[in-house]
C-alpha cells in the first residue's frame, strides 16, 4: 500500500449461508447437521469489491437496498471477516454503523459515554477531557443521567454521533447516520463531518441520498447486488446513479 493509502480492499467477497429450515433447537440442529438434513442457501453480498482509498478521500457508497452496501462498512470495520480477500487499513478507525451500537441500554447516557468511548479506543483521561462537549453536541442535558432504554431512537443516534466524532480519527464510517435527527442536528452533524474533511480525516459514507453525496463527497462508488456498478470522481459516479433511479 502506498504511504498516502489508508484503506485498501482487495478483492473482498462476503457469503452468507441462509438456512431452509426451520430448527429451534441447537440439539435440534446437531441431530439434523449428522443426519445431513440441514441445508443452506448461499448468498453472496459482496464480490470480489476491489477499491484504495488515499488520505482525505471521502467516498460516498450508493445503492438500493440489499445492494451490499452496510456489510462492505461492516466488513471494513471489522465485525466481518471477508470470505474472501483481505481489508489493509492505516491509521485509527471509528465507526458509527448502527443506531446505538456499542451502548448499553441499562445505563445512563453518562455511564456509555465512557463504554463507547472505550470501544473507540478512547482513554479515560481522553474522554475526561472531552465530556462537555460530547454532552453539548448531543443537545441531552439533564437527559444525560437516564437510561438509555428511556432514550429515543433520535437521542441515541446524537449521542453515538457526538461520541465517535468528538476525536480526529484516521477513518471514519457513517451509515446513514447524517439522516436521523431533526433537521437542525442533521446540519450540525454534516458540518461536523465537514470539519473532519478539513483535518484529512478519510470518510466513507452510506447515504439514499445521492444530493448529499455529490455535497460532500469527492468519490462514490455504486453497489448493485453486491458487485461494484462504478467507483471514481463524484462527478463521474452521480450521473450512472441518477441514471439508474430513473430506471427503476
Amino acid at each position: 500500500m502506498d504511504k498516502n493509502a489508508v484503506l485498501k480492499v482487495k478483492h473482498v467477497s462476503m457469503r452468507f449461508n441462509l438456512s431452509s429450515e426451520k430448527i429451534d433447537s441447537l440439539k435440534e440442529y446437531v441431530l439434523k447437521s449428522i443426519r445431513r438434513e440441514v441445508s443452506f442457501d448461499e448468498f453472496w453480498a459482496l464480490k470480489d469489491v476491489d477499491f484504495t482509498l488515499q488520505k482525505g478521500d471521502r467516498l460516498g457508497i450508493l445503492g438500493m437496498n440489499g445492494a451490499g452496501k452496510s456489510t462492505l462498512l461492516k466488513v471494513i470495520a471489522g465485525v466481518f471477516k471477508p470470505t474472501k480477500g483481505s481489508v489493509v487499513r492505516k491509521g485509527s478507525l471509528a465507526p458509527l454503523l448502527e443506531l446505538g451500537a456499542g451502548f448499553d441500554k441499562q445505563y445512563t447516557g453518562r455511564e456509555n459515554i465512557y463504554l463507547y468511548g472505550s470501544v473507540l479506543g478512547y482513554s479515560r483521561a481522553f474522554i475526561d477531557s472531552k465530556y462537555d462537549e460530547i454532552v453539548e453536541f448531543s443537545e441531552l442535558g439533564r437527559f444525560i443521567d437516564v437510561p438509555l432504554k428511556n432514550y429515543s431512537s433520535g437521542m441515541r443516534s446524537r449521542l453515538g454521533f457526538s461520541i465517535a466524532t468528538v476525536a480526529e480519527p484516521d477513518i471514519l464510517i457513517l451509515d446513514e447516520v447524517l439522516s436521523v435527527g431533526d433537521a437542525k442536528f442533521r446540519v450540525k452533524s454534516e458540518a461536523r463531518v465537514r470539519n473532519l474533511f478539513e483535518q484529512g480525516v478519510t470518510v466513507l459514507f452510506v447515504s439514499h441520498s445521492l444530493a448529499q453525496v455529490t455535497r460532500i463527497c469527492n468519490k462514490a462508488m455504486i453497489l448493485d447486488k453486491g458487485n461494484v456498478v462504478a467507483f471514481g470522481d463524484i462527478d463521474d459516479v452521480a450521473p450512472v446513479y441518477a441514471r439508474m433511479l430513473d430506471t427503476k
